[in-house]
């Protein structure tokens, strides 16, 4: 029954709604200070059912809303938001949305310029199983200079006995062939399913659900497909170099390029998941993952309005889609619900960084005269890694970092490297074009990192200052105590251009700190805390190729360090690791988490929502599996590293923990009781001079070193803003 207050205003009886019944006005969309594209979806709580009246700034809106699957609650779709501020009210209750353009930007800073449109160009099946491939549909041309294009819908069908989609003309016509499929939520139906692509925050959106014609022709997130289990995977793509300056040409929500198709087979889609990619979100078009957190939050909100709101939201991805998933985990509390990840990294920071500390090495041991007195063996122990091959193809991802082509100072160093869609004549070049575009992790960033005053390029934050390179293997008696002080006086840095200098490197700590806060450099502590996190660790080659294992440790590391543990994160390694069985146990891990009703905190429910047959170890093959924690280490000491021994790097030879999160580390002066091998007077005066500003202290936090800012902005958003590279003096 609406209960109702009446009064008697000149003869006439009036009736309206009792504000008092409304108790809460909530955005399911997105959060209400950042709504994109003129519209959001709202749900009104009351204590009853009565019908009171909505309004938008003003104007009734009421026939928006309509019955909620929660008791005492409407939805409904707003539309006709202007930029800026609006205000909802119902009931005495109210809500200020802050509405910006679905181009974007809401937190990324302002928009990179120039920006390559790709719409024109972009394959509707960028990465597709084989069948699909052979598909060239293209989407449509842009239509303004923000790369916006109209939204294209095709459909895809699975024929019986076949592995692969293939395109259909027209759902309601399926092929006599169409296979049948059941989803986790008991509904079974054809396996067809639609395919949507469109442009969100400059970006090229795509999703992918299961679609029914005859039920789905009306579907919106009043009434989603009917065979969607209302979980969501966002797929967070690969890559890095070469990740600037356009829109990008691979989408994501079928499969993507360098991944086990295993992973985003059709039987996730048969199984009711809805896929979701943005090309922001692969590292391979842009290695901002500020920009990415934007990209997927907006995509985010573009999928709930348009197919409805997912229960569960969680991300997969290998290599760069592992540090997307986990970094994006981290700086957006709330987004994902789990991550899957596997071909393990941090961040790309830690890769390039890394990187950097091995192409210093690189260059002296082979390229000066003191340097090329040390065997290979000495080499590689200062190194860290397994072999010379190893640490050549880690040092040469310092290329990253580089904005100067042609270099070949070292076999398989690409520096600058660029997508074809960014024109030749506007690349950097310090002689004949000072002015032209830096392909690096630093300039792609620059609203994070800001400029320098004098050069105009972004600010760089590497720094080897007080790094005792070789000390694990000075204490072990590998190297010699004058070789370990001749690697460490001539070792020196890089300047601007990432061009050897005889001075070490020092960060921009301004800069560094705000690295941190971004979540550039992943810290662990806030959402990736809160969620359950599995590594299913499948490339096992610590001899080449730069997917080390060390990088996984790491990423535990820095969940332990920030949390006290890392009981929310489970590694899994093997040649291969079975997908399925991973994903099997992902999944539950994470419907458990979300069917816990209790008052404990998230992260607890996600521990104790952890099966306890969920437990690390390593695959011999896909059927026999060792349960025992994973550690870090060649030695046989335990069977897993037996099969699969790990290496590290040469920060961590220098002293830094596994973690690899101290950038800039605190110094202390020069001991003798650091070292296991004595010093004589000349010696130790020699390496006081060497570190006249001390060495590493790795007992204490990095300089500049702060905690990750959840849902941090750098403009316009003023929320949590903390940095505007607009006002920056």
């Amino acid at each position: 029954m609406i209960r109702a207050q009446c009064a008697i205003i000149l003869a006439a009886v009036l009736c309206v709604p009792a504000s008092a019944a409304v108790l809460d006005i909530k955005a399911l969309s997105s959060r209400p200070d950042r709504v994109s594209g003129g519209d959001v979806l709202l749900r009104i709580t009351q204590s009853d059912d009565a019908a009171t009246p909505v309004t938008l700034n003003g104007t009734d809106v009421s026939k928006a809303f309509g019955a909620s699957s929660a008791p005492h609650s409407r939805d409904g779709l707003v539309k006709g938001l202007k930029l800026g501020v609006n205000m909802i009210a119902a009931g005495g209750k109210s809500l200020s949305i802050k509405n910006y353009p679905i181009t974007g930007p809401i937190v990324s800073g302002p928009l990179q310029t120039p920006y390559f449109c790709t719409t024109g160009q972009f394959p509707i099946f960028s990465g597709a199983t084989p069948g699909l491939l052979a598909d060239k549909s293209v989407f449509n041309p842009p239509t303004d200079k923000n790369c916006s294009a109209p939204t294209k819908i095709t459909y895809l069908y699975l024929a019986k006995g076949a592995t692969d989609l293939k395109r259909i003309a027209d759902p309601a016509k399926p092929p006599a062939d169409v296979a049948m499929t059941t989803t986790s939520a008991g509904v079974t139906m054809p396996f067809i399913v639609r395919l949507e692509t469109s442009t969100v925050d400059r970006g090229i959106y795509q999703s992918t659900v299961l679609y029914d014609a005859k039920s789905d022709s009306g579907s919106s997130w009043r009434n989603p497909p009917r065979g969607w289990n209302r979980r969501l995977i966002t797929i967070t793509g690969t890559g890095c170099p070469g990740g600037w300056y356009f829109q990008g040409m691979k989408g994501g929500s079928i499969v993507l390029d360098g991944f086990d198709a295993s992973i985003f087979s059709p039987a996730r889609l048969g199984q009711g998941y809805a896929l979701m990619g943005n090309t922001l979100m692969n590292p391979s078009q842009s290695c901002n993952q500020v920009l990415a957190g934007e990209a997927a939050v907006m995509s985010r909100e573009h999928f709930i309005k348009t197919v409805g709101v997912p229960e569960l939201n969680l991300a997969i991805g290998c290599s760069g889609g592992s540090y997307s998933s986990a970094q994006l985990g981290d700086q957006l509390p709330g987004l994902f619900d789990g991550i899957l990840i596997s071909c393990t990294f941090p961040d790309p920071v830690t890769i390039a960084f890394s990187g950097l500390d091995g192409h210093l090495l690189t260059h002296y041991f082979m390229l000066t005269p003191a340097g090329r007195k040390f065997t290979e063996a000495q080499q590689v122990a200062v190194s860290g890694y397994q072999g010379k091959q190893a640490w050549i193809d880690a040092a040469n991802q310092a290329g990253r970092t580089d904005p100067v082509g042609g270099r070949k100072d070292v076999a398989g160093y690409l520096p600058a490297r660029w997508n074809d869609s960014v024109p030749k004549n506007l690349y950097y070049d310090p002689k004949t074009n000072p002015k032209g575009l830096r392909p690096t992790i630093f300039d792609d960033s620059k609203n994070i990192y800001g400029t320098d005053p004098k050069s105009g390029f972004a600010n760089r934050t590497f720094d080897n200052i007080g790094v005792q390179y070789g000390l694990a293997a000075l204490n072990d008696k590998t190297i010699s105590v004058d070789q370990f002080l001749d690697l460490n006086e001539g070792v020196g840095g890089y300047d601007q251009d990432a061009s050897y200098v005889p001075q070490r490197s020092a960060a921009n700590t301004q800069a560094l700190k705000r690295a941190y806060q971004a979540g550039l450099i992943l810290d662990g502590g806030a959402g990736l805390s809160t969620i359950p996190v599995f590594d299913v660790s499948g490339i096992m080659r610590d001899e080449a190729g730069y997917h080390y294992q060390w990088f996984h440790y790491a990423l535990r590391d820095r969940l332990a360090r920030a949390n006290g543990n890392a009981d929310n994160h489970v590694m899994w390694r093997g040649k291969p690791v079975p997908f399925e069985k991973a994903f099997a146990a992902f999944s539950g891990w994470a419907e458990s988490v979300h069917k816990d009703g209790s008052a404990r905190s998230q992260r607890a429910k996600v521990i104790a929502g952890r099966p306890k047959n969920l437990v690390d170890g390593c695959w011999r093959d896909a059927g026999s599996f060792v349960a025992e924690k994973q550690v870090v280490g060649h030695e046989p000491s335990t069977a897993c590293n037996k099969l699969f021994p790990n290496w590290t790097n040469p920060r961590f030879i220098a002293g830094s923990p596994i973690a690899y999160s101290i950038i800039k580390c605190q110094t202390k002066p020069v001991s003798e009781a650091d070292y296991k091998v004595a010093f004589t007077a000349a010696q130790m005066g020699r390496a006081k001079k060497i570190f006249a500003g001390g060495v590493c202290d790795w007992s204490k936090p990095g300089v500049s070193q702060v905690k990750v800012v959840p849902w941090a902005s750098f403009g316009p958003a003023p929320e949590n803003m903390v940095f505007d590279v607009t006002k920056a003096g």
